[in-house]
This record gives C-alpha cells, sequence and structure tokens, in this order.
C-alpha cells in the first residue's frame, strides 16, 4: 500500500473545500487545505453571498427609510448614499466572519492548511510553492468566476464584476447591467434603491430565466415600479468608452439598434469554472467552461479524486457547495456509496420580494412532460403580510398526478424562510395532510404554507358528497343564510 503525506487533499477553501476540510479533520483525517488566495473563505465570502446580502440589507434600509409616509410616519428628507461608509459596513460584516474562516481555526480542528497555487504532477500528488504533497484522496472545490463574453469592445472598456462592486469608492450615478439573472437583478435593485440610474439587459423575454415567467416578471415590475429600466429580447453589439461614460450598443428583436450610456458597467453573464491552471488535462480528468465532469458519487474519472462546488457546473449554490462536501466526505472518508440528489434543493433570489423555491417549477414540469396540478395562496390574503405592508406575491404549490408535491416556489416577503418549512417537509416526506393541520402563530407569514396546503383539501373535506353523508348520519339541517342576489 502507498504511503501518502496526507489521507485527503483539497484545493480551494471556499464553502465546499472548507466543509470537506472540516469534516475530513474531525473525523480523523489528516488533512491538506491548498488555497490560492491569501485569506481562506471563497467566493462567497469576499465576493458573494455575503456581501451582496449586506449590500442588499442596507439598500432595503434606505427604501424604508425614503418610504416612511407609507407607514403613517412623517416623511424624511435623506441625504445621498455615501457609497464609502456601505462599503466599510460590507467589509467589516467579511472580517467578522473570516475570523470562523481562519487559518487557525482549522488548523485547531488538525486541518494544515497552505497558500498558494497547485498544480497535479500525478493522479495523487501535486506541486506547491517548490514543494510536493501526496494525498490518498483528493477534493477540487476550485469554485468559479464570472464569465466574460466575447463581446466586441469589452476588452477596451472598463467594467466591474461582482468582484470589484462591493468595495467601489463611490455610488456610480448610472450602471448598466449585463445580465439578467440573480446576480444582476439583486444588484440592480439594490443599486437602484441607494440612488444609481439602473438599466439591464437581458437576451431572453424574461430576467431570472430558470424561475417561471409569472414570478419573475412580478419581480421586474416591482423593480420598474422602483425605477430599474430594463431591455428584454436585448443582443449586446458592442461596448465602448465615451469619455466619463461607457456606452452598450444592443440590437432588439425587431432588429433596431440602440445605443445606452452610463457611468459603470456591470458584467453578470454567468459564471465560469476556475479548472486552468492546476493540471487536469496532464491527470486525464474530463472537463471544460462549465465545470469538472463527475458521476452522481461526485467522483472524477479517477476514483479517488472529488469534485464539489461551484466547479462541477451543476448547482451554483453555496449550500450546494455544503451539501456535495458531505458527499465527498462519505466516499472519500468512509467509503460509503452515498449519491448526491437534487430533487429538493432549495434557492433563492433575494430581491424585494424575494423568490424562493424548492423541487420542480411549471417550467420545469413541462420540460419533464409531467402533468401535475397547480395550487396557490396570494400574499394579499395574509394577515401579516398586510399588517407589514406587503401585498405583492404568491405561493404556488405543484403536485403530480398522484397528488404528491413536485416542487414549491414562493415570491413575497421572507420567501427564503418561508421556505425552509418546506425544506423539512419535502425532504422528510411529510405528508400534506400534516402541512395542512398543524398549527402556525397568528399573526405570521407562515401561515401561507399551512394555507396552501388546506387548499388542495378544502374541495375534497368541504364537498358535496361530504355534506349529504354527514347531513344523513348527523341530521344536519343544511344553510342558515342565503345572499340576495
Amino acid at each position: 500500500m502507498a504511503n501518502y503525506d496526507f489521507d485527503i487533499g483539497i484545493i480551494g477553501a471556499g464553502s465546499g473545500g472548507l466543509t470537506v476540510a472540516a469534516g475530513a479533520s474531525q473525523f480523523g483525517a489528516k488533512t491538506l487545505l491548498v488555497e490560492k488566495e491569501n485569506e481562506l473563505g471563497g467566493d462567497c465570502l469576499h465576493f458573494g453571498c455575503v456581501p451582496s446580502k449586506t449590500l442588499i440589507k442596507t439598500a432595503h434600509v434606505y427604501h424604508f427609510m425614503r418610504n416612511s409616509k407609507a407607514f403613517g410616519l412623517p416623511s424624511v428628507d435623506l441625504p445621498p448614499v455615501d457609497y464609502r461608509e456601505v462599503s466599510k459596513r460590507i467589509q467589516s460584516v467579511i472580517s467578522t466572519i473570516q475570523k470562523h474562516d481562519s487559518e487557525e481555526r482549522f488548523c485547531s480542528l488538525g486541518a494544515k492548511v497552505e497558500f498558494g497555487n497547485p498544480t497535479f504532477s500525478d493522479e495523487h500528488t501535486i506541486r506547491l510553492n517548490k514543494k510536493t504533497y501526496s494525498a490518498k484522496n483528493w477534493a477540487i472545490a476550485t469554485g468559479s468566476s464570472p464569465a466574460i463574453p466575447p463581446i466586441e469592445g469589452l476588452d477596451k472598456t472598463s467594467y466591474i464584476t461582482n468582484k470589484e462592486i462591493f468595495s467601489l469608492d463611490h455610488l456610480p450615478k448610472s450602471m448598466i447591467i449585463l445580465g439578467g439573472g440573480p446576480i444582476g437583478i439583486e444588484m440592480g435593485q439594490a443599486f437602484c434603491r441607494l440612488g444609481t440610474k439602473v438599466f439591464i439587459i437581458n437576451r431572453d423575454n424574461q430576467i431570472l430565466g430558470k424561475e417561471d415567467k409569472d414570478m419573475a416578471d412580478e419581480v421586474m415590475n416591482v423593480m420598474r415600479s422602483e425605477g430599474v429600466i430594463f431591455h428584454l429580447n436585448a443582443a449586446i453589439e458592442a461596448t465602448r468608452d465615451v469619455g466619463s461614460e461607457k456606452e452598450v450598443v444592443i440590437k432588439a428583436i425587431d432588429g433596431k439598434t440602440t445605443g445606452l450610456k452610463a457611468e459603470t458597467i456591470l458584467v453578470a453573464l454567468g459564471r465560469q469554472a476556475n479548472v486552468e491552471g492546476i493540471g487536469l488535462e496532464d491527470i486525464g480528468i474530463e472537463f471544460n467552461s462549465r465545470g469538472i465532469k463527475v458521476d452522481n458519487r461526485l467522483r472524477t474519472k479517477h476514483k479517488h479524486i472529488f469534485a464539489a462546488g461551484d466547479v462541477t457546473g451543476a448547482y451554483q449554490f453555496t449550500h450546494a457547495a455544503g451539501y456535495e462536501a458531505g458527499i465527498v466526505i462519505s466516499n472519500a472518508i468512509f467509503h460509503l456509496p452515498r449519491k448526491a440528489d437534487y430533487t429538493f434543493l432549495p434557492w433563492c433570489t433575494y430581491t424585494d420580494p424575494e423568490l424562493a423555491s424548492i423541487g420542480m417549477n411549471e417550467k420545469a414540469a413541462k420540460a419533464a412532460g409531467i402533468k401535475y396540478s397547480l395550487w396557490t395562496e396570494a400574499f394579499k390574503d395574509n394577515d401579516r403580510s398586510l399588517a407589514e405592508g406587503e401585498k405583492i406575491g404568491k405561493i404556488k404549490m405543484i403536485l403530480d398526478e398522484k397528488e404528491k408535491p413536485l416542487g414549491v416556489q414562493i415570491l413575497g416577503p421572507h420567501a427564503g424562510e418561508l421556505l425552509s418549512e418546506w425544506v423539512a417537509a419535502l425532504n422528510g416526506k411529510v405528508k400534506l395532510s400534516t402541512m395542512a393541520s398543524a398549527v402556525h402563530p397568528y399573526p405570521t407569514l407562515g401561515e401561507i404554507n399551512k394555507r396552501v396546503a388546506g387548499t388542495f383539501f378544502s374541495p375534497k373535506i368541504f364537498s358535496e358528497k361530504i355534506k349529504k353523508g354527514l347531513k344523513f348520519f348527523f341530521h344536519l339541517k343544511g344553510r342558515a343564510c342565503e345572499l340576495k342576489e
């Protein structure tokens, strides 16, 4: 048996890599964690989830202050936003979390941390900082980076991505966002609320392309009402610097071209896997710009080399990377043949209102040719929602022909939190009848989950057949009141 330096080596210290390292080392595996940046935490901590949600909260508070009159309060004349102060707050939150994702903490757990750019020299060994390190198993968790498409002139036009947007030295007067996915939409609403004039360009006929159109359109309508300008079905022809501004030339579906000008361009046109420069081609691992090819146990062509997180190109969410890290640990450390199952993987876009999903939506069910029934409840009928001034949104529950849940989508206040009940219910195979009969405190937004389950049962419980049976057995007298026409 070969004598390796480590039981497992991990390349990449984002969500996936950190979770593998923490779990493996605490289970007693001799663990090596390698990170190319100067600090642990990955894209999520430094340029993604944490700073974006911090910014979104700041923008939400500013928006509330500007709309105080809607809550029966005096109008407030607010000064302009100083983005340097916003950025300071973002960095302070990152710094606080960074302490949890520190070299010292992982050393205390038993994992050795090294910084640098590793390259595989063979299937079990990497070269790093003029040294070699071998491991019985490897986990590649190098994440992803902003995809920069070959748009004419973009290489000669200054632009920003999610890596620069949280550390700007001032609030841009105007911003053109290329892309109507989650990053573009979240940042578009946040910067608009802070005072930036925002344009969003999207090549499709709806934003948030993976979501049902009715839900995505409602998000877009809210953003439009706040001042965001959308250009859908628009192809990006070229970009260029024009003095103090940048210009983006777009072509509409009817062939008409338009030039948009703004101070800043944000490129948010998807992600590409970080697969270059680590020698994957030298050891025969299959990959492309979308990611590393893995099986359902997250193994590459070499069964002792795993991949998790954004680098697989599958589900680019921090929580997906954490889940996949658990799959890697089961297979690599315990040799238990555990497979990844994404049937009820949740996700959320943190606009206001939020749009959260789990399982199949209507778009996915139609694409799969599955017959389904749809059940909905509106937030305008939820008492707590009305008390908080939230009237927009709904919950959609999709059932298959056997009346089992395929998925749930929630567009509304705190949708990501409300979805947690469905995460537990669907993964725990909880019956809809249990959901419908559960008691929620009143008044809460969570009652909408009970209501939509109850909506499914109401036609069955209060059917004419049931009423006739009850009338026969218990001599019920029927209706006591009829509305006059």
